[in-house]
């Protein structure tokens, strides 16, 4: 998912921005069933360590997700289910999606990145992720769909929130 190409695909950004602000959207419904179907199969779901730079891979450094298809599909069942205690009761999250813009690709295959801010709340307390977004999409049957979603957490750490128990 490393660098531009020159080609571009025929999705313009404004439909990129309502597929991502739909995406948010689902996760703030805890709507994980849509969400996953925004997947194509065999995607891939990635979160690095807080701080870690976009070259980071799960071959060289130890993420917190690091999902295939597979594992992306059981972690939706697991946290739909009351025994995933870190989220039942689930957190209520509000999602904002900003900087959204195509790198390049065509419609097979073609990058994406855009800017997020995270707020989850839970028990009282309220806590913020930021960073950014990188997707490798295809476009099948003239909707995009996530080929790979890596989310960087731009804050040097994330002591002060604990864990990770959403999907950010």
């Amino acid at each position: 998912m490393r660098g531009a190409a020159t080609e571009m695909p025929s999705l313009s950004r404004s439909e990129l921005e309502d597929f991502l602000y739909l995406e948010a959207a689902l996760l703030d419904q805890w709507d994980l069933d849509g969400w996953l179907a925004l997947f194509a199969e065999g995607a891939r779901y990635l979160v690095p360590p807080a701080g870690a730079d976009d070259s980071a891979v799960p071959a060289t450094t130890l993420f917190y997700v690091a999902d295939d298809y597979h594992r992306l599909t059981e972690r939706v069942k697991r946290l739909k289910k009351r025994t995933a205690h870190a989220e039942f009761p689930r957190s209520r999250c509000r999602r904002m999606i900003s900087n959204v813009r195509i790198l390049g690709g065509n419609d097979a295959r073609f990058e994406a990145c855009a800017n997020y801010v995270t707020w989850r709340s839970k028990m009282g307390r309220t806590d913020t992720f930021f960073g950014h977004h990188r997707y490798l999409l295809t476009c099948s049957e003239g909707a995009p769909r996530i080929l790979e979603k890596t989310t960087f957490i731009d804050q040097d750490d994330i002591r002060e929130q604990g864990k990770v128990s959403i999907i950010l």
